[in-house]
């Protein structure tokens, strides 16, 4: 397959962009929703020995979910810089020690967003965390033992990620 024309369709929070492909001599649209990379982790309490998660309502499954901290790579960061500012932002918690475990597309058919996924150690709670109230952020911070968290059945493909990887790397 190979892209032809790039045109910007729509220029909002998110950018919608239509791509004429051509694939074994046919020429098609194809729509393509640019969400950026984005940063996510599980967060586990060395001293406590527990998961943090969070609870917030999110747009796109229009409910509440309970997930591991996300947020995007903003212009001019690196993941690792973006992930320990969300981290700090959701569950007020001062990052000691990041290992990145996984990079992957949340849905190639149609978007770009790659999401770096990472496993944070963390023993200080320096901040009340919750989010950012100016970008409209109201986050409820969760402790999970380990058996809670293998328990935890969520519709997040990053969040399920996350677990698996816990339960085979149990610590």
């Amino acid at each position: 397959m190979k892209i032809k024309n790039r045109e910007k369709a729509y220029d909002g929070y998110f950018k919608i962009y239509k791509l004429t492909v051509e694939q074994q001599g046919h020429t098609f649209t194809r729509e393509q929703f640019d969400r950026g990379d984005a940063v996510a982790a599980l967060v586990f309490d060395t001293e406590k020995r527990q998961y943090i998660l969070t609870r917030q309502f999110r747009v796109g499954s229009e409910s509440e979910l309970v997930e591991v901290v996300a947020g995007m790579v903003d212009q001019g960061e690196q993941p690792e810089e973006s992930i320990t500012r969300e981290v700090e932002e959701e569950t007020g918690y001062h990052v000691d020690k990041l290992q990145h475990l996984h990079t992957f597309y949340s849905s190639p058919g149609g978007t770009t967003e790659r999401v770096m996924l990472y496993f944070a150690e963390v023993t200080k709670q320096n901040g009340a965390g919750g989010g950012n109230a100016h970008e409209h952020e109201f986050i409820e911070i969760l402790h999970l033992s380990p058996e809670e968290l293998d328990a935890l059945e969520t519709p997040d493909a990053k969040t399920i990620i996350a677990q698996q990887w816990a339960k085979l790397n149990r610590r």
